[in-house]
């Protein structure tokens, strides 16, 4: 699974402030790991482990997909190049990390929920955060919404520019998360998404999240 050449992303483990460092794996023998000095990605300074430093590792693949792996550091080496020795728990221990296609923005946008199979009545509510994928809504606990349920939304987008863009989506019940006592936060993936759709949302995101950054509330 990972091989020679491969770039690691490194973050020490059980630090209050998370650093994030960058290496290459230059070797691999067995259960361990040869890395070339970890550079830190913010003050871009060589850094050095002591052995018996707790490290969360990742990787990506060519397609996309990340990995990640905990390991320890259990000595050095120098051949052509100093290199740091990493303990590595095997391809059957790696944790494969789902990426987010798009960008989410906490924003309110006004939605009627209609169910396809008459689960429960039509109804009216907001997003909790939205993207150019799907949408996350307010649900009263009286609805007993399921994982796997369909629902067609329509929802009305304002824009910076004035404009109002009135859309309806297929969508399928993917998480439900408890709120409070009332609540619960239903996330919906949006399905036959066309390419101008596509569009607005990606716009409408961009400038929800330009406007939380004038204001503050996003960094």
């Amino acid at each position: 699974m990972i091989k020679i050449g491969d770039s690691l992303t490194l973050e020490l483990k059980n630090r209050d402030k998370i650093e994030k460092y960058k290496c290459k794996l230059v070797e691999r023998k067995g259960q361990q790991l040869y890395i070339d000095y970890p550079i830190n990605v913010g003050t871009n300074k060589t850094a050095f482990f002591i052995d018996g430093t707790q490290i969360k590792c990742s990787f990506v693949k060519k397609d996309g997909t990340v990995y990640s792996f905990e390991a320890e550091v259990v000595g050095r080496i120098k051949q052509n190049i100093p290199m740091m020795i990493l303990s590595y728990p095997g391809d059957e221990l790696l944790m494969k990390i789902q990426r987010r296609q798009y960008v989410r923005i906490e924003t309110p946008v006004d939605v009627a929920v209609h169910p396809n199979n008459f689960e429960f009545k039509p109804f009216v509510t907001v997003t909790d955060d939205i993207s150019a994928g799907g949408a996350a809504i307010i649900v009263s606990k009286d609805l007993k919404f399921e994982i796997g349920f369909t629902v067609t939304t329509w929802m009305v987008f304002p824009m910076k520019n004035g404009e109002y863009h009135y859309f309806y989506f297929h969508a399928k019940v993917v998480r439900i998360i408890p709120l409070d006592e009332r609540r619960n936060k239903v996330s919906l993936e949006f399905k036959d998404v066309d390419s101008h759709q596509r569009q607005i949302l990606l716009r409408f995101c961009f400038d929800r999240q330009v406007a939380l950054k004038k204001k503050g509330l996003l960094e």
